[in-house]
């Protein structure tokens, strides 16, 4: 595998994530705790794969560019930002939430991921958008 392909890899494991927290929404609503657990355990899990992806790639390739020029470039770098800055602040709340899940706190975990769940799908679906603009539409180059 090269590094050039890891940029697709990530991508992938974003919108599978964002399938399982959609999926994992539908159940908890339908009451289908079991189906619950499982998707947003894969979620956490697909995170966790995202996480040594990302720093491997970003540790032997450095920062990918945007090539958009004009209009184009402040709307890439308002959602990159917003990604970005969502993606710090789940780094505490995703284990704060499955922590509470898993020790049966169910009323602490239901508070904190009223919060967190809407942020994870905004980092995960945002990801995807920032890639297909970075490297699909606009490359740099």
């Amino acid at each position: 595998m090269e590094i050039t392909q890891l940029p697709h890899i990530l991508a992938g494991l974003n919108g599978l994530t964002a399938i399982f927290l959609v999926a994992g929404f539908v159940f908890i609503r339908r009451k289908n705790r079991a189906a619950h657990r499982a998707c947003m355990l894969g979620a956490v899990t697909l995170a966790g794969v995202f996480m040594i992806v990302y720093v491997t790639y970003h540790a032997n390739s450095g920062l990918a560019k945007f090539g958009g020029v004009g209009l184009i470039r402040p709307v890439y770098f308002t959602i990159l930002i917003a990604h970005i800055i969502g993606a710090v602040a789940l780094v505490p709340m995703v284990p704060m939430t499955l922590f509470r899940a898993l020790k049966g706190r169910f009323g602490q975990h239901k508070r904190l991921a009223r919060w967190t769940w809407p942020l994870w799908l905004y980092v995960s679906a945002s990801g995807v958008v920032v890639y297909v603009m970075a490297i699909h539409i606009y490359p740099y180059g």
